[in-house]
């Protein structure tokens, strides 16, 4: 019996991390492109680069935090560097900021998110100690303003 799609409740237009939809934006200036979400007929995607909507180049120095996840970040006490110990706090809020307005312009539900990246990781982001548990900022701020967020396995 083939597996059901992980996705096939959502409808609409819906948030997509650009690189799952095969976008060369990631910091290695390749993309992750996600099968299920590029093969789902029941919604609309909406590919979104927090990262570059927040002004920063593809390719580019890694990133992670430095202090805290996305939830601190946004209460101000959490930081983001990258792999030359730049801070790069700001250019990710700002990215989070417009993918936020977008979503609120597209009235969305729902968004999609590569986990493990420091904007879009739902349960786990990098830091300087490696993985850890936590969110990336951009769906730390999609789900403090009540859009659902999922990974790329649903």
């Amino acid at each position: 019996m083939p597996r059901q799609s992980p996705f096939g409740h959502l409808e609409g237009s819906v948030l997509v991390s650009a690189c799952l939809l095969g976008i060369n934006c990631r910091y290695d200036g390749k993309a992750k492109p996600c099968h299920e979400i590029l093969s789902a007929k029941n919604f609309t995607p909406v590919p979104v680069c927090p990262e570059r909507l927040g002004g920063l180049p593809t390719p580019r120095p890694p990133a992670c935090f430095a202090k805290g996840d996305g939830r601190e970040v946004l209460a101000g006490t959490g930081r983001i560097v990258n792999a030359d110990g730049a801070d790069v706090t700001e250019p990710f809020l700002n990215g989070a900021l417009h993918v936020l307005e977008l979503a609120q312009l597209l009235n969305v539900r729902w968004a999609v998110l590569k986990e493990g990246s420091p904007s879009c990781g739902t349960t786990r982001v990098s830091s300087r100690e490696g993985r850890i548990q936590g969110v990336g900022l951009t769906a730390a701020l999609l789900m403090q303003n009540g859009i659902q967020v999922l990974n790329e396995d649903g």
